[in-house]
């Protein structure tokens, strides 16, 4: 059963939405972020989406501990803007030493929850199709590769060689910013990361189905990995 907390600053409301595995304490924890930047609403319907999807169908993501962050950024999204009402971009700021309170209560959660992945998702006015960050566990870009195959059957893939300012193949980079949301740096092992991006300017509900199939598809294929792991 989905459950849900919150920043405890009265001004500042950052909701999380917890779906529990089947079996109490037998799930891969993952943590899902959207919203980081105020003005990127798909991140944020498409989370919507996807807590429905946990909470209608729990055998679906019954190995899974899934950590739902749908509005990382209330301030900005209530202003429309990609930064906070500070001024600041939140997705530079992380393990830096901010006293944001955004900041602050975002890594405590990370340092916390020691997740095993992290998928964050976002928009890019500047691209003509999906892309995606990966980091963190080898196995990253292994998974991100399918996911842009599943969200092709709404959007299309960025098949530019550099995005963003960054050399990428077929849609996938290997580096990128700094200050972003990340797991710890002290975590060990590092968790699996992957940021994955729609282009701003397609259909909304493109963009939300895109990402919804990107995302199913990248937890798929991790049990798949992870059992295929085990049997080594």
């Amino acid at each position: 059963m989905p459950t849900a907390s919150s920043l405890p600053e009265s001004s500042l409301f950052i909701p999380k939405i917890v779906s529990k595995p089947l079996r109490s304490g037998h799930g891969i924890k993952i943590g899902i972020f959207a919203g980081i930047h105020g003005d990127e609403e798909a991140g944020t319907l498409a989370v919507q989406d996807l807590i429905r999807w946990a909470a209608e169908q729990p055998e679906a993501r019954h190995d899974y501990e899934l950590h739902f962050y749908p509005v990382c950024n209330p301030t900005g999204l209530a202003l429309g803007t990609r930064h906070s009402h500070s001024g600041l971009d939140l997705n530079r700021e992380f393990w830096f030493g901010s006293t944001e309170p955004e900041i602050v209560y975002l890594e405590s959660e990370l340092r916390r929850e020691k997740y095993d992945g992290i998928i964050s998702l976002h928009s890019d006015d500047t691209s003509d199709g999906c892309y995606g960050f990966v980091s963190g566990a080898l196995l990253s870009e292994h998974l991100l590769e399918p996911a842009l195959q599943a969200a092709s059957d709404y959007l299309p893939r960025n098949e530019q060689h550099i995005i963003d300012g960054f050399l990428a193949s077929r849609g996938i980079i290997k580096e990128g910013y700094l200050g972003i949301l990340s797991a710890p740096p002290e975590q060990r092992p590092h968790a699996l990361e992957i940021v994955f991006e729609t282009p701003a300017l397609a259909p909304m509900d493109a963009q939300v189905k895109a990402t919804v199939a990107a995302v199913k598809r990248i937890l798929v294929e991790y049990r798949e990995l992870q059992a295929y792991a085990a049997n080594l």
